[in-house]
């Protein structure tokens, strides 16, 4: 029976593994989000992958030479549970490419809506309340907190803010 699994890629491998897996002939999904990344004093859109270092991988391990899969470029290893790998419980995959657009990429909303009150809950700004901003990257969000006057943007972990009450 066909079922998706996951493959670990080294790091920042994830085109090249998908790539080497296509050219044997395996399915493979890689899904992707839009990303804003700063680098020199610029800012610009980027495709990036929406797990990091993971892709999914479609066969029927009955059927399907899958340990060839663990010696591909770009591949770690695939998530195993003992000797055999570890299916993606059903649907899911199905439900990330259901919520993808016209671009083949996954639309990612953010936590909070633009100017709404937040509170940071860990760290050394813990109990500072301030304005959600924006989304930095998957892990970290910029808020606007009141300091010396003024209103000055922070970076902090997304798992950092609460919806201020």
């Amino acid at each position: 029976m066909e079922r998706w699994y996951v493959a670990e890629t080294h790091p920042q491998a994830e085109a090249k593994a998908l790539e080497h897996l296509a050219r044997q002939g395996y399915a493979a999904y890689l899904p992707r989000y839009l990303k804003n990344r700063r680098h020199a004093r610029r800012t610009e859109t980027v495709r990036a992958p929406l797990f990091p270092g993971y892709l999914f991988v479609f066969m029927d391990v009955a059927k399907t030479r899958w340990r060839a899969i663990r010696s591909t470029i770009g591949i770690r290893h695939l998530i195993c549970q003992g000797e055999r790998p570890l299916a993606v419980p059903t649907g899911v995959v199905e439900d990330i490419r259901a919520q993808e657009d016209e671009r083949g990429l996954v639309p990612v909303a953010p936590p909070f809506r633009p100017g709404e009150e937040v509170r940071v809950t860990d760290g050394a700004l813990r109990d500072q309340v301030g304005w959600f901003q924006r989304v930095a990257d998957r892990e970290r969000v910029v808020i606007l907190l009141n300091m010396l006057g003024r209103q000055i943007p922070f970076t902090v972990p997304l798992g950092a803010v609460r919806a201020a009450f």
